[in-house]
């Protein structure tokens, strides 16, 4: 039977990681939500490097977004663009399983030979939530990738509140992950979701429950979540203090945001990578795109209170009702509702 959101608000008094979540923005956590100047970086060349989460790992700061790489009508376009990209410093790769039907992946494989892999962070993620089914795309992974291990593998679109229950299930994906980890073809898992923080907490409280920390968390983080159903207020604050690594997503929603003309992609971009997160994986389909990213990562300066406050009132209005947040509104960006069989 599906868990509704009622339900979950019901039972916040005596659940773990949805208490936490509640009391961070109770006061609990208060400080950490206050904070606007991210964590200790390093520059080298063009790029800002930041710890990924309690891990050793040092990742850019832009992530290369898996999706757009797979864009490009023409194949080599798109590895140009790979190895334009970490040429000159991005070395968080992105992707996923589903991502234009596996394209992305043989993509991005196609552009780790000839020693692009050993410089690279890899990160894709699966649909399966049974054991059976998680294997069976690990190993498609592995074999488009053409790679025999991914740095970062993570559970991909928890979306529904169920999705926690069916991962962590006896015979669920949660055993494939790590029995992966285990052979060496998985080195860290993580998971991801955009529609609403209360799956994500859900799915932290139920990994408790299972003895199981996340090594990373991936979530949007953008100018307008702050006042919808926000990641940024409710999430955050419990990934910090169990040392996970954020992964921020969806700065400018697949370019919806910017229709409200209220922000510009570059102010878009400084706003995620000022919290305090690992990588801000963005969308890049193009050469110009990936200047922008860069002209992002070379004028960004921490910004104070004042200047987050700022931003956070320019798109208050626009951002009141999620309607420039399609991914948590709508099923536009579901591509497991869409095909529900990628589930297992």
């Amino acid at each position: 039977m599906a868990i509704n959101r009622r339900d979950l608000l019901k039972a916040v008094s005596t659940s773990g990681a949805v208490a936490a979540g509640i009391a961070a923005i109770e006061g609990v956590f208060k400080p950490l939500l206050a904070q606007t100047a991210p964590p200790v970086s390093t520059k080298q060349g063009e790029m800002i490097y930041r710890t990924l989460g309690r891990t050793n790992e040092k990742v850019s700061l832009i992530g290369l977004g898996g999706h757009h790489i797979g864009r490009p009508p023409n194949e080599q376009d798109g590895i140009r663009l790979i190895h334009a990209a970490i040429d000159r410093g991005i070395n968080f790769m992105d992707n996923s399983w589903d991502y234009h039907d596996g394209g992305s992946e043989i993509r991005m494989g196609k552009a780790l030979q000839n020693s692009y892999r050993d410089k690279v962070f890899l990160m894709t993620k699966i649909d399966g939530r049974t054991k059976k089914e998680a294997a069976r795309q690990i190993d498609q992974s592995l074999k488009r990738l053409q790679t025999d291990r991914i740095d970062l593998l993570q559970h991909h679109e928890v979306i529904r509140l169920e999705d926690p229950d069916r991962i962590f299930a006896t015979g669920g994906a949660q055993e494939a992950f790590l029995e992966a980890k285990q052979a060496g073809k998985i080195r860290y898992i993580g998971f991801t979701g955009h529609k609403d923080p209360m799956v994500h907490l859900r799915m932290l409280e139920i990994a408790a429950k299972h003895n199981f920390r996340f090594d990373t968390v991936q979530m949007p983080l953008n100018v307008m979540d702050a006042h919808f159903r926000s990641f940024e207020k409710q999430v955050l604050p419990v990934l910090l203090k169990d040392g996970i690594g954020v992964l921020g997503m969806k700065s400018m929603g697949d370019q919806i945001i910017l229709k409200s003309n209220t922000v510009k992609p570059i102010e878009c971009l400084h706003y995620a990578m000022n919290l305090p997160v690992s990588t801000v994986i963005t969308g890049i389909e193009s050469m110009p795109i990936l200047d922008q990213a860069f002209e992002a990562a070379r004028t960004f300066q921490p910004m104070d209170q004042a200047q987050v406050a700022a931003l956070q009132q320019r798109t208050a209005q626009a951002a009141a009702t999620g309607e420039y947040e399609k991914f948590k509104t709508s099923s536009q960006f579901d591509s497991t509702a869409k095909k529900p069989q990628y589930l297992g």
